[in-house]
């Protein structure tokens, strides 16, 4: 496994600086693909480490309203694969931030396995997320392996059996996705019970870095989570920001104002 990859390179050099990462999370092609590629640069402007970018889904079973719905409208707007693969190779010609597919097995699969991985490596991506297909599943199949240059990224959450919990973690790489809430995507009004002390579980049997998402939407929040854990993840709050300024022209810049106090957050620690 290569070690140039975007995402070590990020979290490595984070961790020298005794920082945590901020994981940005926008559906691509919400409300277009010309105006994601405008919120990507503001995101990277606002500080963000890492960009989760979703690829649209028709059937998104993880998310929240608030992502179920910038699927929907991205899909409306046209969104596809390929097109998905185009915004990330304009993103590559100026910017180095690290990017995660966060994506379902079955675009993937319609695809061709092997070859998402090996388009989506060949046009910038570091890392893909896929909620629906446990590692030991792709262990069974042949057909579902890659050339090893997407950092593949799982999810730990608080309902993960004990003793599932090292087969996971010991699976991931770039970085563990812990989960702090049951459910789906969504902003709270605060965070769940007992992020530190999962976190420091999970930690027990692994190297790889462990971010937290699912309902962090303040820099208070955000703050609060950096204390624990090596990244914050946040999306549904993005994307409602995306949602709500959608239709103007100055989109990006009020995507990146928004970020900007949350990765401030982030970094406070």
């Amino acid at each position: 496994m290569s070690s140039e990859n975007r995402i070590d390179q990020r979290f490595a050099s984070l961790q020298s600086e005794g920082k945590a990462a901020f994981v940005a999370y926008i559906c691509a092609g919400d409300p277009d693909m010309d105006r994601t590629l405008g919120i990507m640069f503001a995101l990277e402007e606002a500080g963000a480490d890492v960009i989760e970018l979703g690829i649209p889904f028709s059937d998104p079973m993880a998310d929240g309203i608030v992502n179920q719905m910038a699927a929907h409208r991205a899909l409306e707007a046209g969104a596809d694969t390929h097109k998905v693969l185009d915004l990330i190779r304009k993103f590559r010609e100026t910017s180095e931030v690290p990017i995660v597919l966060f994506t379902y097995l079955n675009p993937v699969y319609a695809y061709g396995f092997r070859e998402f991985h090996s388009d989506f490596a060949d046009a910038g991506a570091d890392g893909v997320l896929l909620l629906d297909l446990p590692p030991d599943e792709a262990s069974k199949n042949i057909e579902l392996t890659d050339d090893g240059r997407l950092r593949h990224i799982r999810l730990i959450a608080p309902t993960t059996p004990a003793e599932r919990i090292p087969v996971l973690a010991k699976a991931s790489e770039g970085f563990i996705y812990y989960v702090s809430r049951e459910g789906v995507t969504g902003e709270q009004t605060s965070l769940a019970e007992g992020i530190a002390e999962n976190v420091a579980g999970i930690k027990a049997h692994s190297s790889v870095p462990v971010v937290v998402g699912f309902g962090i939407s303040t820099p208070d929040q955000a703050a609060e989570v950096a204390r624990a854990a090596d990244g914050v993840v946040v999306g549904s709050a993005i994307v409602r920001q995306v949602e709500k300024h959608g239709s103007s022209e100055d989109v990006a810049e009020q995507v990146g104002a928004f970020v900007k106090p949350l990765v401030d957050g982030t970094k406070s620690v």
